[in-house]
């Protein structure tokens, strides 16, 4: 790599740190610059604000996680539940390595929601995937026909990701601290792919 990109690379290892550790809001750019031991000034030359940096490395993360999903989808090698349990995972694990991640969708779908698709991944029709066609061998096509297949998704995804986005309300209503809260996420990494299977029963 030349130096530019050893710089830029630096300063995105040193903001992923930082996002992390205490959330978009909370993070200064004063922050990330110390942590990747750099000036400030250098870090304003190549992202210019917090708000791009911030972007970038979301947009590069989602791309490569929505890539990763992508080939859950077509994979042949792995049966319906496997492909649940993979589903889950990878997006519980996402939201844990960068928590910002369910209100970064939200936010981009809302401003410009064909170019954040466009530049995520190509556009892929669930009729097309290996997932939707053992769907139809567990459940039957007329069955499934009867029914949008969206829906699996739609209770896969909330399942998953809403628990991330009201965090701090669940937090307060359950009386429970950030690490039970990690510990619920990792009990419905089994659960989930579980209450997915008896709603196609």
């Amino acid at each position: 790599m030349n130096s530019k990109q050893t710089t830029e690379e630096k300063i995105k290892e040193a903001a992923k740190d930082i996002f992390m550790k205490k959330g978009y809001s909370a993070t200064k750019t004063r922050d990330i610059a110390e942590h990747a031991g750099i000036n400030l000034a250098l870090l304003n030359y190549y992202f210019r604000s917090k708000e791009k940096l911030f972007n970038q490395i979301m947009m590069e993360s989602m791309s490569s996680f929505f890539q990763g999903m992508i080939m859950v989808f077509m994979d042949k090698e792995s049966d319906l539940e496997q492909k649940f349990i993979k589903i889950v995972d990878g997006y519980i694990e996402q939201i844990k390595q960068q928590p910002d991640t369910p209100l970064f969708i939200l936010s981009e779908m809302q401003r410009n929601p064909d170019e954040f698709l466009s530049k995520m991944t190509k556009k892929l029709k669930i009729q097309d995937t290996i997932l939707y066609q053992q769907l139809i061998a567990e459940i039957g096509k007329e069955k499934l026909e009867s029914v949008n297949p969206i829906h699996f998704l739609v209770n896969l995804m909330s399942m998953t990701l809403f628990p991330f986005i009201a965090k701090s309300m669940l937090e307060h209503i359950g009386d429970i601290n950030s690490q039970q809260f990690n510990a619920l996420m990792e009990e419905r990494k089994m659960l989930i792919p579980m209450w997915i299977k008896q709603m196609l029963r």
